[in-house]
């Protein structure tokens, strides 16, 4: 299903002219041309450089963007490729103290340029030919032109011919003489038919290399690979195992690729890499895709996002970067993860572009909660309810892999969260005393999202904001706590540790052995509070009558994991309100 929706992908591309044909590469990353002479002569070495954008700054890469011919991928044995390469190559020297294998490497490429130039009769064509025919590897580290850049020649970096100071990927000759060599099937070619077109035609015995994957293989990794008999069955080898044409082959991983290349549509969630595409390859489909997932780009106003996913949820085409968005087009998120050579796919979802900002809005309704003053995000994004599980002071502050592939993944289908969410928030509110509104927005959210509603954490507790009428004792109690907190720092303003700091996560799991103790505190901070303000220890003390009428006559022995956090929320929405009542004054 995958390679089917990205070869679709790279068929709609094609056809829009947005990327390269078969046998062609538009994103290949060229450090250096090797400028010839007509008569085969090195006369310059030509640097390549451009800039590209990292938030608000530019940075300088010694390297370009050019669209040369397809690469073959190579394991461990000799692989020549046409027209660009590295040194070991087209100048047969590199930096790998390795001199016969070198050789073994140049005389490959001189094989291929041979066999593929000798019918075109072109002054680029000839140069190269002669190029081959006089060039002395041995040579290479001294000759004038290379030896002073020698250390980034020999450093992996892709090279290519050039003539008239333009590269000979320009001669339409030698274009047409490379793809008449790349759709020739092979002579060993297993022929059989795709299990991706249906089609019948040459097996890809390897797949191209997928790049761009964060933390995955410089080289590229592979989607689909067979290299050890454990994965091979009757008698098939490598490809043969689940055929898939040369040409499916091609589209999917030039089609990812490309995807993976589009820093403006490929995100990374702690080691997920996430893609996401159209059907029909528009790319304002993916914009909004990654904006309703990931928050809104720079000069995007949320609220104008917002209406849109609102409006596309409720079904309704929108007008986002001067396309018509539909809700029924056909949609995808792909989640990559690096596994040694190989790709592990976390997620594929597919659906209608409408539901992905259905299941997006639900989510936001879901997290929604009240906000402190200096919190500036209308919506909770991604990453910072992940970091709510992280401990911030660690040096590494990532959160779980898994747990970022699962919490994307329930947000996307719209299903439960997953309960490692919730136990991470729950054990930094324990470590820490503090009940964020990250944390508080988990627990609401999570038991929001559960089939069945738990009777300890019921839907009249997980609102947007405080819920006065309640009688949930729990909640009752977390409310408790946040007056006693506030009669404390209302009689003692400048006091450094609080009783949250010294009993919050006894109050929220044993009430019974802490809230006496709490209340003859609070009794003698009354006191002292009546003595500077009379009207303020009046007002504490009718909101705490009130709240024991709900408790009763005992506090509960023991608190299970649902009632805590039904505790967490009620002291986090006290909190709020006390603060929104000081704003409003």
């Amino acid at each position: 299903m995958i390679l089917q929706a990205l070869t679709e992908y790279y068929n709609a591309l094609l056809e829009r002219g947005e990327i390269s044909p078969p046998g062609w590469d538009n994103a290949v990353k060229v450090s250096f041309g090797l400028e010839l002479a007509e008569d085969g002569t090195l006369v310059q070495v030509i640097p390549y450089q451009r800039t590209v954008k990292q938030g608000k700054k530019e940075k300088l890469l010694n390297n370009r963007l050019m669209r040369i011919p397809a690469h073959v991928k190579r394991s461990s044995g000799v692989a020549a490729n046409f027209l660009c390469d590295t040194s070991s190559y087209l100048l047969g020297a590199d930096a790998k103290g390795k001199p016969k294998r070198s050789m073994e490497c140049f005389q490959d490429c001189q094989k291929l340029h041979q066999r593929l130039l000798t019918d075109v009769d072109t002054p680029a064509s000839r140069a190269i030919l002669a190029f081959f025919d006089r060039w002395q590897p041995e040579q290479a580290a001294t000759h004038p032109l290379l030896s002073p850049i020698w250390k980034e020649l020999t450093g992996g970096a892709n090279l290519i011919f050039c003539f008239g100071m333009e590269p000979v990927t320009k001669d339409s000759a030698i274009c047409q003489a490379w793809q008449r060599y790349y759709n020739a099937p092979a002579e060993d070619a297993e022929t059989g038919q795709c299990l991706v077109t249906g089609e019948v035609g040459p097996i890809a015995r390897l797949h191209p290399p997928i790049k761009g994957v964060r933390d995955a293989s410089t080289m590229g990794a592979s989607l689909v690979s067979f290299n050890a008999p454990a994965f091979e069955s009757y008698g098939h080898t490598q490809g043969g195992n689940a055929p898939v044409s040369e040409y499916a082959a091609f589209a999917y991983t030039t089609a990812l690729n490309a995807l993976l290349a589009d820093s403006q549509h490929c995100q990374i969630i702690g080691d997920t890499t996430v893609v996401c595409w159209a059907q029909h390859g528009e790319p304002a489909y993916q914009s909004m895709g990654m904006m309703g997932l990931f928050g809104a780009a720079p000069g995007i106003d949320d609220r104008d996002l917002s209406a849109a996913l609102h409006k596309l949820a409720q079904g309704d085409p929108v007008s986002w970067e001067n396309v018509t968005l539909a809700p029924e087009e056909h949609f995808y998120f792909l989640g990559l993860a690096p596994n040694a050579a190989r790709l592990s796919v976390r997620f594929f979802l597919r659906d209608s572009f409408g539901s992905f900002m259905q299941n997006l809005e639900k989510h936001y309704q879901d997290t929604a909660i009240i906000r402190p003053a200096y919190d500036s995000w209308e919506n909770i994004p991604l990453w910072q309810l992940l970091n709510e599980t992280v401990n911030q002071n660690n040096h590494n502050k990532a959160a779980s892999p898994q747990l970022a592939g699962d919490v994307l993944r329930a947000i996307l289908s719209g299903t439960p969260y997953p309960a490692t969410l919730l136990n991470g928030a729950e054990l930094r509110i324990r470590a820490e005393r503090e009940v964020t509104r990250g944390r508080a927005a988990i627990i609401k959210a999570y038991y929001l999202r559960l089939r069945n509603p738990h009777p300890d954490c019921p839907k009249e507790i997980l609102q947007m904001e405080l819920n006065e009428t309640s009688t949930n004792v729990a909640y009752t109690l977390g409310r408790m706590f946040s007056v006693y907190e506030q009669i404390q720092q209302a009689a003692n303003p400048n006091i450094n540790t609080t009783i949250k700091d010294k009993y919050f996560n006894a109050a929220s799991a044993t009430p019974a052995s802490v809230f006496p103790l709490l209340g003859n505190l609070a009794a003698k901070h009354q006191r002292v509070l009546g003595r500077d303000n009379k009207g303020a220890a009046v007002n504490l003390e009718k909101k705490l009558q009130k709240l024991s009428t709900v408790i009763g006559e005992a506090y509960p022995t023991r608190l299970n994991l649902q009632q805590q956090g039904s505790f967490q929320l009620g002291y986090y929405f006290e909190n709020q309100a006390r603060y929104q009542k000081k704003e409003e004054k």
